[in-house]
């Protein structure tokens, strides 16, 4: 992933609205790398898509304590600097950013220069009390961050990303903003519950085998909440977690005719044996998403982590 996103099905791939293509990821919203670069790609086009709901999502509530913080931070007359693992295209900060007051300067971090491109074209230009908002962009693995990496920093943040890392990446984390003192907001990650109105006796088998999927290799998935949370809390930190879901109906009906494909097809590649039943089982979900008839919850949560601060935080 460019490390922004995981259910989706931008028709580059999964199932079709017909049947499952074979020999094609079901990740959602993925791209096909270049045959010289393992990197994996998203495609904006979904990124965009789903920033709406992102941002209808994400948990305000956790927004004040962690104001408190930024404004009783060391260095504090300076510029904050805010780090977004994974940007994407940039919508945590199109979200966050103006809701923030005073001067900032974010650092995009994404292994995609493709995506940085866009998150540079669309960055926001003012804070919620109309300072100036500024970007650079770095490109990098940042499952490898550090807290001298962080050196000067404000703020961590992140979209949709802990479902995508291992343990070992998540502890790293978590280490590197304790040892630079920094305050992470961390939003969006899926925690393996979706709710459909009306129900269908296959969606907790489609359930179960998304979730499945998502633990592929080593990566976390929908246990990534839990193990962020402990983490931050071995390193000494004050975590609160609140929920942040999708709730989808007819207003977002593309957004969620795009996610039922990848979300079904990824299903479908962690357990070819759904396939018989999945083309009749999307058709169904698509003609009741396009009369206007179902209603999703795709539930995540968000974590906002207060590392002890050091001498070192801006």
């Amino acid at each position: 992933m460019s490390m922004t996103a995981t259910p989706s099905g931008v028709p580059e791939q999964g199932v079709s609205e017909v049947g499952v293509q074979g020999g094609v990821s079901g990740v959602p919203g993925q791209r096909v790398s270049a045959p010289d670069d393992d990197v994996p790609r998203y495609a904006p086009q979904w990124l965009q898509l789903r920033e709406p709901a992102d941002a209808a999502a994400r948990a305000p509530e956790l927004l004040d304590p962690l104001r408190i913080r930024l404004a009783n931070r060391p260095g504090r007359a300076g510029d904050l600097v805010v780090h977004d693992l994974g940007c994407g295209t940039g919508s945590m900060g199109r979200w966050l950013a103006p809701r923030l007051d005073g001067a900032q300067h974010w650092i995009l971090h994404d292994r995609d220069p493709y995506l940085l491109h866009f998150a540079t074209v669309g960055a926001p230009h003012a804070a919620a009390d109309g300072s100036r908002v500024t970007v650079t962009t770095q490109r990098g693995d940042i499952g490898r961050l550090t807290a001298d990496a962080l050196a000067g920093a404000s703020l961590v943040t992140a979209s949709a990303l802990l479902d995508v890392l291992t343990r070992e990446e998540i502890d790293r984390l978590a280490a590197a903003c304790a040892g630079a003192g920094v305050p992470a907001l961390l939003t969006l990650s899926v925690v393996g519950r979706v709710e459909f109105t009306p129900a269908d006796p296959l969606d907790a088998e489609f359930a179960e085998a998304f979730n499945a999927h998502q633990r592929r290799g080593e990566l976390l998935g929908p246990e990534a909440i839990t193990a962020a949370c402990e983490a931050f809390d071995r390193h000494g930190a004050t975590v609160r977690v609140h929920p942040s879901p999708w709730r989808l109906g007819a207003d977002e009906a593309d957004l969620t005719a795009e996610w039922l494909r990848g979300w079904v097809g990824a299903a479908v590649e962690e357990r070819p044996a759904l396939a018989a039943r999945a083309e009749s089982y999307l058709k169904s979900r698509l003609a009741a998403c396009a009369a206007g008839e179902l209603r999703v919850r795709v539930h995540h949560s968000d974590v906002l982590a207060l590392p002890r601060p050091t001498g070192g935080a801006a």
